[in-house]
């Protein structure tokens, strides 16, 4: 297993929070990028078995939260350009989960510097996507302040019923890494991400994925509240190389937490190994 170290730097003009370890095998370091509202705390398993960088997305986690922030998914795509410039990798292979989908904006930017991609349950880049419940009253001006200003630890645990196939709330490890950090600035940038993501932009931003042209694996937890899963088979359409597709009726929308299998399926993936079964 891989020591995970931590570090803290100015990156464009805001201190960014990510996590490291050393890459395994002679392969490009795999990038993490976590969605709402975790944070590189997500990848802890992944990072022991693979090595790699996992940011905190700025306004999330340890990451700056300035008031004046671009969290934008044109904002997102420019702090992976800048993250990957500051450590000094060339190429990466990729994850993305959730809003980490905004990774691929980069991918489709250069697609020469990604050398294998996993999409897992990922905000889809994509026509014919509609936002849930809860991101709709997000974007709704007033109801989105209100909904966040009501939302507590407890609340927070209710809601969770919904987010994976475990039954019952999600575990009170995962509670508290989400609740330690959903303070004023997270719910900030929660709330001008999804202002500044129509559905339409959502489409138009995954318009050149044909480009990311290397191999993909996607994987999908089908009980996601959030995302249908015929995103997956839309992604694996859109993505320009060879691509698997292991759809999961036992998962949620954090697919790892209800199979571990997905962190062996992502490391056999990520270091050339034999995929486990269910995911060739």
């Amino acid at each position: 297993m891989a020591t995970i170290a931590q570090h803290t730097a100015d990156i464009g003009g805001r201190p960014v929070f990510w996590r490291s370890a050393p890459s395994i095998g002679a392969a490009a370091p795999v990038l993490y990028l976590h969605g709402n509202p975790t944070s590189s705390d997500d990848w802890l398993g992944f990072l022991a078995r693979t090595g790699g960088l996992a940011p905190d997305l700025p306004g999330f986690g340890r990451s700056g939260k300035r008031g004046d922030g671009d969290y934008t998914m044109g904002g997102y795509d420019r702090f992976v350009e800048e993250f990957l410039e500051h450590v000094g990798a060339e190429r990466v292979q990729l994850l993305v989960h959730d809003w980490g989908s905004a990774g691929l904006l980069w991918a489709q930017r250069f697609p020469e510097r990604v050398e294998r991609v996993v999409v897992v349950n990922a905000v889809p880049l994509l026509p014919g996507y509609r936002w849930h419940p809860i991101a709709r009253l997000w974007r709704t001006r007033i109801m989105g302040e209100l909904l966040m200003g009501m939302t507590t630890r407890w609340s927070l645990g209710r809601a969770s019923r919904r987010f994976n196939m475990a039954p019952g709330p999600m575990s009170a490890d995962f509670l508290d890494r989400v609740w330690a950090h959903w303070d004023q600035g997270t719910q900030r940038a929660v709330l001008r991400l999804y202002r500044a993501s129509p559905e339409t932009a959502l489409a138009a931003a995954g318009a050149r994925l044909g480009a990311v042209t290397c191999p993909a694996l996607v994987v999908w937890g089908e009980r996601d509240p959030f995302i249908p899963a015929r995103f997956a088979d839309a992604y694996a359409a859109a993505l320009g190389g060879p691509v698997r597709v292991a759809r999961l009726p036992d998962a949620g929308h954090w697919p790892w937490l209800d199979r571990p299998d997905v962190i062996d399926a992502v490391t056999a993936f990520f270091t050339g190994g034999e995929l486990p079964a269910g995911f060739a």
